[in-house]
């Protein structure tokens, strides 16, 4: 992505502004997923005033503390033109990139530090005291520690006792919007239709890198094949980078869970059930790593007449490329790799269409404020949000609604989203129906259906005048 068409992000380089105008040195820690866009965004704020960047290299059986200084003291001297550095050890390091930026403007960024302190103990003692020593006594100084495993930068650096009272600013990157997205497919030069836009997104997710991948002159169809159904697609391999690179040895228990929520949401004791992991608190950690990751969300549900929190949690595989490979891409891997699927035609492939369908829903959810703007609801106006789920007892029916609004109003809006390649029909009056006559509804609420579409719909649907929101795709991408 070239600086000139860099897309979205704007909160964050308000953040990183707001910096430059203090008068103190700033300590600041990014991290997110891996794809996600956090040294482009990092390159995006300091192009434009002396910027040096230290990448930690991916760790491996044979990377060691040794060959990370090594890599380090390369970069230092490559920017600074400095010969013949010591690298035994990190605290001279620190001292020399310190001294080479006493004065003026400087933003450092420090990129993969989990990979850069791994095997060696000491890093971030010896970090945090090269800030409190060097670093901070110049006050124009930005150092940006950034990685992507997000449950290690949480454990050992923002609630680290080491670092309290030192950071300026934490951000945690997460997708791009929907309308960023758009705008970046608009930016490469993809103007398909609104359905083709659609199928890229609901792989891609708001990933930036997979974006980039995206060919502007081949069908969505196309692309997708090629990233994902060719032997070498760049999307077939992804997956077990991402496990490897984020959690090393503990990737096996990782893709255990993932596998699980794959199929559908699940709650904590289903999970230990399917993975055969005792209902531990070792397995909380482990999920809640995937939730801090951005990987999973936590969908909790709650009373509707007192609209407060239940006890009923489910976790949901939120990450869009993840489901889709799981889901569709995993059982074929073995014919993809052996070339059976490069010339075929997706579309026509069985599950395809249906697997788009359940995309589409995580698609949504995870944008789920560009719902809230269609239906001119803010903030302060909504009591509790989420996906719904009511168990069956004796006094209720079972219930599960793709997305339901509480307002502080006593309104309830009841949101079915819906893929089909052709336009949807008048039947889906009757399962909104369905769905809505099994939820409690306290007195005096009043319940509104919402349908969220990518295909178009039947004349029948408007004239009934049912729904009170019909929402397109379409809108969803529009500023």
């Amino acid at each position: 992505m070239d600086v000139q068409k860099f897309v979205g992000r704007k909160q964050e380089l308000i953040n990183f502004q707001r910096l430059l105008k203090k008068s103190t040195a700033s300590l600041v820690v990014i991290k997110g997923r891996r794809r996600i866009g956090k040294s482009r965004l990092i390159e995006e704020f300091g192009h434009n005033h002396p910027f040096y960047s230290f990448s930690g290299l991916s760790p491996t059986e044979k990377t060691t503390a040794q060959i990370q200084r090594n890599e380090f003291a390369l970069l230092l001297s490559s920017q600074f033109n400095i010969p013949n550095i010591n690298a035994d050890d990190w605290s001279k390091l620190f001292m020399l990139l310190a001294d080479k930026v006493q004065t003026g403007r400087k933003i450092i960024l420090f990129d993969e530090i989990t990979w850069m302190a791994d095997k060696d103990p000491t890093f971030l003692s010896k970090l945090k005291n090269a800030w409190d020593l060097y670093f901070k006594k110049n006050p124009k100084l930005i150092l940006i520690l950034c990685g992507s495993v997000s449950s290690w930068i949480d454990k050992n650096i923002i609630s680290s006792t080491g670092f309290f009272g030192r950071i300026s600013e934490k951000i945690t990157l997460k997708e791009l919007t929907l309308q960023s997205c758009n705008k970046m497919l608009k930016n490469i030069g993809f103007k398909k239709s609104i359905l083709e836009k659609f199928m890229i997104l609901s792989i891609t997710g708001g990933v930036p890198w997979y974006l980039e991948q995206i060919d502007p002159n081949a069908t969505a169809i196309d692309n997708l094949r090629r990233l994902c159904f060719q032997s070498d697609g760049i999307l077939v391999d992804e997956y077990k980078y991402i496990f490897s690179n984020l959690f090393g040895r503990r990737g096996k228990i990782y893709k255990k869970i993932v596998s699980k929520l794959a199929k559908q949401p699940a709650e904590f004791e289903e999970i230990s059930l399917s993975i055969g992991y005792s209902a531990s608190g070792i397995l909380s950690d482990y999920i809640n790593e995937l939730i801090v990751s951005g990987f999973i969300n936590k969908d909790t549900t709650w009373n509707l007449k007192e609209g407060k929190s239940s006890k009923l949690v489910k976790y949901r595989l939120c990450d869009n490329y993840l489901r889709f490979y799981l889901r569709y891409m995993a059982p074929k891997f073995d014919r993809i790799k052996s070339g059976q699927f490069a010339d075929i035609d997706l579309w026509g492939l069985s599950g395809f269409q249906s697997v788009l369908g359940l995309q589409f829903e995580n698609l949504v959810l995870n944008n789920r404020k560009s719902i809230w703007k269609e239906l001119s609801l803010k903030p302060a106006d909504i009591v509790y949000e989420n996906p719904f789920f009511q168990r069956k007892t004796f006094r209720q029916k079972g219930c599960q609604i793709d997305y339901l609004i509480q307002t502080k109003f006593n309104s309830l809006y009841v949101c079915e989203m819906k893929f089909s390649k052709n336009e949807i029909k008048s039947n889906i009056i009757n399962q909104m129906k369905d769905k809505i006559s099994r939820l409690s509804i306290p007195r005096g609420f009043a319940c509104i259906p919402v349908l969220i579409h990518v295909s178009g719909i039947n004349e029948e649907i408007i004239e009934t005048d049912y729904f009170g929101k019909i929402i397109n795709f379409s809108d969803l991408l529009e500023d």
